[in-house]
């Protein structure tokens, strides 16, 4: 099971990396399968050094926030349009929704919206799915929209990503036992923050230590943000391993 960052920018695109996007690969029926976490401002470019576009499996969307999914309309058009033909529909698991949302923010006006491309499952709070290799399990989250947080697993390894959430005990419950427990610090503690938005470094090193993660990888933040007193929030409460993690960096469970 491996993690590929291909964007973790909070909120929008930064000056070095694109908004949020994850790559995870496991070993499926003697090929590698391909599974996006978010598709987020910005990333299919850089999605591009890392894998075909058409070797991508499958799309987990955490929510329908620009900065997590708007990349698909690019997919779309790859997808649609490539001249060798147009590729095999693909799964999309996201919120209920989802379908319309996307076809609207791309422009499409075809009755089949972005469907005849993308097959779209909304998520169910606590419920799990299959999806090549990986199961994955979606809870609902803090936000100002439906959102997810997601445990990927294989049989041997998994990862757990908040998406983006406001404090909520949920997260621990979903995370407990992950080997990489990938999760947002937008906020940082010294701040008066919105409420049911973010997390701040603390909140998420808190999260990490009560789960009992084997590595916290602090993402989504914004380029308003102090990485290093961001870092010193999370060393506050997590004495574990951890990363702030940077587009292009990546993680291999074995």
């Amino acid at each position: 099971m491996k993690l590929t960052v291909i964007g973790c920018a909070g909120s929008f695109p930064g000056p070095d990396s694109p908004a949020s996007c994850y790559l995870v690969e496991a070993p499926f029926e003697g090929r590698t399968y391909r599974l996006l976490l978010d598709l987020g401002s910005g990333a299919l470019g850089n999605l591009q050094r890392f894998c075909d576009l058409r070797d991508i499996d499958a799309v987990a969307l955490s929510h329908l926030h620009a900065d997590h999914c708007f990349d698909m309309s690019g997919l779309y058009v790859f997808s649609k349009y490539h001249p060798q033909g147009a590729l095999a529909q693909i799964p999309v698991h996201a919120p209920v929704g989802a379908a319309d949302f996307l076809a609207c923010a791309y422009g499409t006006h075809e009755p089949a919206g972005m469907t005849e491309q993308f097959d779209f499952q909304g998520w169910q709070d606590g419920a799990t799915v299959r999806l090549g290799p990986f199961t994955v399990t979606s809870v609902l989250v803090e936000h100002p929209v439906p959102a997810y947080a997601l445990r990927v697993a294989t049989a041997s390894h998994s990862l757990t990503y908040s998406g983006d959430t406001g404090p909520t005990e949920a997260l621990v419950e979903l995370a407990a036992g992950s080997d990489l427990f990938l999760c947002e610090a937008s906020f940082v503690e010294s701040a008066t923050n919105p409420p049911n938005l973010h997390l701040t470094g603390a909140e998420a090193g808190d999260y990490a230590t009560r789960a009992g993660v084997g590595r916290l990888l602090v993402t989504h933040i914004p380029g308003w943000t102090d990485r290093a007193e961001v870092e010193s929030d999370v060393t506050g409460r997590w004495t574990g391993p951890y990363d702030l993690v940077n587009a292009g960096s990546s993680y291999d469970l074995g």
